[in-house]
């Protein structure tokens, strides 16, 4: 099955269910509170739940560069499938946590496992796509994520009919199980299933780092990766609000319209965005650069829009936008990360950028609360909208690549 002309794109799709698992897992708590509540009474400070989501991010973020070494270092797929197992274990053993120090321990645990997933896959399939397909196969597994967080969404919903702690446990279940079945399915690429010690020569621990920071390049594209992650976590975190704010909604109306929106939007955007580049870097070794740059410029007006828009057509309109503009930018990251870092380092330079990505989110969030406290929330979404631009530029000025592929 490894060597047949198909499996570049099975391994996308083993890899897609994995990325679903990957954010169902980590969502699903944060809509559980109430019912967890219930047995574990902490949880009824918002403050103390939100320890749970931080602490996992914080560790999520600084696990990343680390897990892009290994990814860059050892076998692939048996870090993807160990990632797998244990962050469904860990889920699995939430069933039947008792005390809020036990939820923390294991939402620390799950940031390191989960944090290993993404440098890992997304190298993976970088590895197994050639410059035609490679924007397609990353966008598709894009939609992965996407799919997982609005499937975690409906945690309470299960949870109602089943209880917390029988979610967390077939939620685990279901994991653990899929890590097995891909323990048969999923394998390493043919250069890199070698011996480990002639892989350890070859790639040596840090050397990557040094390679990365020394090329002017990656500091752009780290740029251009962690300032759209400003709006991107902001969305994600603050747009259920916006809509409830700016339309006069209930949450309970607000929370599924404005996820939908996104979600639906994303889907599009990077299938569109996949297939677009992968056409248009055969004709012009920009063309990757590009259909990132275009989806980025459909964000700015978007963010504009949705921080002072009071219509349902206009923030309706402008989540659409937003949702398929940044799926054109997520579908060609790690394409455009691939133009000018070799194989050697991928996993090691996503790691870096995930690790920016995350600590932009954390730092967004944390400023947008202080933002909807003081009733400037939407007016500060808004001027999200100009630092955009301005990394747009700079990217569009510097970023400059000579192969399609940058050899080794």
């Amino acid at each position: 099955m490894k060597n047949s002309k198909i499996y570049p794109w099975i391994v996308v799709g083993l890899l897609w269910f994995v990325a679903l698992l990957n954010y169902m897992d980590r969502q699903i708590l944060s809509t559980m509170r109430p019912a967890m509540a219930l047995d574990i009474k902490s949880l009824e400070s918002a403050a103390i739940f939100g320890n749970l989501m931080a602490i996992f991010l914080w560790i999520y973020g600084c696990m990343s560069p680390i897990a892009g070494i290994l990814a860059d270092k050892i076998n692939r797929k048996w870090l993807i499938i160990s990632s797998l197992f244990v962050w469904s274990g860990v889920t699995l053993t939430m069933g039947y946590a008792t005390s809020y120090e036990q939820l923390y321990f294991l939402r620390a645990v799950m940031g390191v496992s989960e944090a290993i997933y993404i440098p890992a896959a997304l190298s993976l399939i970088a590895d197994y796509h050639s410059d035609k397909t490679r924007s397609l196969a990353v966008g598709i597994h894009m939609t992965g994520l996407y799919f997982g967080q609005a499937l975690g969404g409906f945690g309470a919903t299960v949870a109602s009919s089943l209880s917390w702690q029988n979610t967390f446990i077939i939620f685990g279940f279901i994991g653990i199980a899929y890590a097995l079945i891909l323990s048969f399915t999923l394998f390493e690429t043919t250069e890199r299933a070698q011996p480990v010690k002639e892989f350890q020569e070859r790639v040596p621990i840090f050397k990557g780092i040094t390679v990365l920071f020394g090329n002017i390049a990656f500091w752009v594209i780290l740029l251009y990766f962690a300032v759209p992650s400003l709006p991107g976590w902001a969305t994600k975190n603050w747009l259920p609000t916006l809509f409830a704010e700016n339309l006069n909604i209930p949450m309970e109306k607000a929370g599924p319209l404005s996820t939908i929106t996104i979600a639906f939007s994303s889907l599009l955007g990077v299938i569109f965005g996949g297939i677009i580049s992968d056409k248009w870097v055969q004709k012009n070794i920009k063309g990757r650069v590009y259909t990132s740059a275009i989806g980025l410029a459909l964000t700015i007006p978007a963010v504009i829009l949705i921080g002072y828009g009071s219509t349902i057509y206009a923030i309706v309109g402008a989540g659409l936008i937003f949702g398929f503009g940044f799926g054109m930018f997520d579908a060609n990251n790690m394409p455009i990360l691939c133009q000018f870092v070799t194989s050697k380092y991928r996993a090691t330079a996503y790691g870096i950028m995930n690790m920016v990505g995350v600590f932009a989110g954390a730092y967004i969030t944390n400023l947008l609360g202080a933002s909807a406290d003081k009733g400037d929330l939407g007016t500060d979404f808004a001027l999200l909208a100009i630092i955009v631009l301005m990394v747009l530029i700079i990217q569009l000025a510097v970023l400059r690549p000579k192969y399609n592929e940058k050899p080794v």
